[in-house]
């Protein structure tokens, strides 16, 4: 496959990784994270911030380059693609160093993990990616544990090429990874099933939350497995919203940044009624942590 048909096919790959279901209202009392009197209950400081852009994916269908400077412009420093909107490599690269960003992580659907690694892994690495991120699974994955242990092992698989080239293959999470199965939850089967020197865990912390689990009871069962986070906010009545603006003590979570193995922290919001504003807004408020 050419690069360009490539760059323009990896955009559509992913879209079946973003079929999300509605949040449902949870009591956050319960977590060790606890509710925050205010939002920098705890501090933890966040020396370089990023975010998704799937987040404004609307304006990256218009113009990436236009979509990343403004990106910059709000003070960000990463950037997690989903997707290059038929940009090729070179122009993706130049693109961010005009605007002085880097992307460490990109989100590539399974299947291009498995048919086009070759190119996936050139691509990734002209560009300066560090993670190849699976964001979901196919639902023949899904439906038993003989499911996620069969994709566990491919992660290896993949993994040890991404190794190879120098990156490392990491998984994204919502919210079915922990419903329960025949007494076990997927998710940490598929962390005791992979490889830690190959497989890296990319833990959304809105979907975490959402499914009932506490975040910082991963980082201490599994030191150093999640170098970068998807941060979302959750209101009381469990709807997604800005950073800041929600009930997640984020300070007490990041206090256990070193146990995680945290190094990169991507904001998003998967369906904000005003994107600019929902990563601007988010921006300010985790600069305040």
């Amino acid at each position: 496959m050419k690069r360009r048909s490539f760059l323009r096919y990896s955009a559509g790959s992913l879209v079946g990784g973003f079929a999300l279901v509605p949040a449902l209202t949870r009591d956050l009392s319960r977590f060790s994270t606890g509710l925050p009197e205010s939002f920098s209950s705890a501090r933890h400081s966040l020396k370089r911030l990023g975010v998704q852009l799937y987040t404004v994916r609307t304006l990256m269908s218009e113009s990436v380059e236009e979509t990343l400077a403004t990106v910059a412009g709000i003070g960000y420093e990463e950037v997690e693609f989903a997707g290059y909107f038929d940009r090729s490599h070179t122009e993706i690269r130049e693109a961010l160093s005009q605007n002085g960003l880097t992307a460490p992580s990109t989100h590539v659907g399974l299947p291009m993990t498995e048919n086009d690694l070759g190119m996936l892994l050139e691509v990734s690495h002209a560009i300066g990616h560090d993670l190849i991120t699976v964001p979901s699974l196919p639902a023949e994955f899904r439906e038993s544990l003989d499911g996620f242990r069969k994709v566990s092992d491919r992660f290896n698989h993949i993994g040890e090429a991404a190794k190879e080239a120098g990156m490392k293959l990491a998984y994204h999470n919502h919210g079915f990874e922990f419903e329960l199965m025949e007494g076990q939850r997927p998710y940490d089967l598929m962390l005791e099933r992979t490889d830690p020197d190959l497989v890296d865990f990319q833990i959304d912390l809105f979907w975490a939350i959402e499914a009932g689990q506490d975040p910082v009871a991963y980082f201490t069962k599994h030191p150093g497995r999640f170098s970068s986070c998807h941060v979302k906010d959750m209101s009381e009545a469990g709807e997604m919203v800005e950073v800041g603006t929600g009930e997640i003590d984020f300070g007490a979570i990041f206090a256990h940044a070193e146990t995680a193995g945290l190094k990169h922290y991507f904001v998003e919001h998967d369906w904000p009624e005003d994107p600019l504003e929902s990563i601007r807004t988010s921006f300010e408020n985790l600069s305040k942590l």
